[in-house]
């Protein structure tokens, strides 16, 4: 099967999970459409939103179109580490003698759900670390692998901060995406409604597999990027960065400390998903733009100056994506990558990449900031 081929069966597929979603979940296109990019790129996703607007039906849902198991974890304050990940107790067997057998926790399953993340004390939210990051578990000396694929999306209020423990940076940057989760309009809410009335139980249909995401993961890593984008994408990376002398502006007039190297892999890993759900077997500019929001928002600190002038973080990262753009037009980037990449950077694939999109938008202004790029 060509490329061509295989870009249409996942965009087919990726359409055919968004259709059952669509069965139990109102609205929240973009939501649905993000948490699918990071299942299929293998990442974890922080959701934040009040209580109520779709978070455990849309893990539910998924994990019934995606035919995986699901498992839900209500974080609180007396949760232990144990109870997430399992423990080891003492069973007789049938000879009567007694043996340790582990008894595994909700961690083992291929969909989680970890409620109300930030309720947990620091000692059980760095039971997670491993398991995010590694996909196993240790206890006792003893590593045990979790089953592929492994997703783990987790919650959190952003407005009750009462009895909470705020994430760890290590933990936030295990995160591929955080996503912001807003109330749904009034004509979604009567839909929300009228659906509910019906029934409470989610009627999606199984429509990929497990072994399907992980073919799709597969054909992800395959998607070529040009040194262009690449340096591109890295370049917004470092540039939330303020010690660093070529930064920006930005940076070093509001942002307090910048984004790990997670971000840059987190960001061309996600974008070559993006574009084969758009049907492109390249990434383009536009993939970065859009994906620097989820992206870099959790991974950067903005300081007083900006909380002072009323920013958000998201507002930082506009500037950042019009400073990248601008940089972009001068030259400078394409200086920069002369200058540091090495021989094996270019890519070795020869589809299609003449047609990546030079959009550098950022997304949420939908503001030109410089014209396609010229053979």
């Amino acid at each position: 099967m060509d490329n061509k081929a295989k870009v249409e069966n996942f965009s087919r597929s990726v359409a055919k999970i968004k259709q059952e979603i669509k069965k139990d979940l109102v609205g929240q296109e973009d939501i649905v459409n993000n948490v699918i990019i990071a299942i299929i790129a293998g990442g974890n996703v922080l959701l934040e939103g009040v209580p109520g607007v779709g978070k455990t039906r849309l893990v539910r849902t998924l994990g019934k179109a995606l035919k995986l198991p699901f498992s839900r974890i209500q974080f609180t304050p007396d949760l232990m580490p144990s109870d997430v990940t399992g423990t080891n107790v003492i069973e007789k067997d049938a000879s009567g003698k007694m043996n340790t057998v582990f008894q595994r926790g909700p961690i083992f399953a291929n969909l989680v759900l970890a409620d109300e993340i930030n309720r947990a004390t620091p000692k059980t939210q760095s039971a997670m670390l491993e398991v995010m990051q590694e996909h196993r578990v240790t206890v006792a000396n003893k590593t045990y692998s979790i089953s592929e694929p492994f997703f783990v999306l987790a919650t959190q209020n952003p407005i009750e901060q009462d009895g909470t423990y705020p994430l760890p940076e290590a933990q936030m940057d295990r995160f591929m995406f955080k996503l912001l989760v807003g109330f749904p309009s009034v004509k979604e809410l009567a839909d929300i409604v009228n659906m509910t009335q019906v029934t409470m139980e989610e009627t999606a249909d199984a429509v990929v597999d497990g072994a399907t995401i992980l073919a799709m993961r597969e054909l992800a890593k395959s998607v070529p990027v040009v040194p262009d984008v690449l340096y591109y994408a890295m370049r917004l990376v470092a540039r939330t960065h303020p010690e660093l002398e070529d930064s920006g502006d930005t940076a070093k007039k509001y942002i307090k400390y910048g984004c790990s190297p997670r971000a840059g892999q987190a960001l061309i890993t996600a974008a070559k998903v993006r574009a084969l759900i758009d049907g492109r077997y390249n990434v383009s500019y536009e993939d970065i733009n859009s994906l620097a929001y989820p992206v870099l928002r959790h991974r950067m600190k903005i300081n007083y100056t900006a909380i002072n002038e009323k920013l958000t973080v998201d507002d930082v990262i506009d500037r950042l994506i019009s400073e990248n753009a601008k940089e972009k037009g001068s030259g400078k980037l394409d200086a920069d990558k002369k200058q540091e990449a090495p021989a094996e950077t270019a890519i070795d694939n020869n589809e299609n990449t003449d047609a990546v999109e030079e959009s550098a938008t950022p997304v949420k202004k939908k503001k030109k900031l410089f014209g396609n790029k010229k053979d």
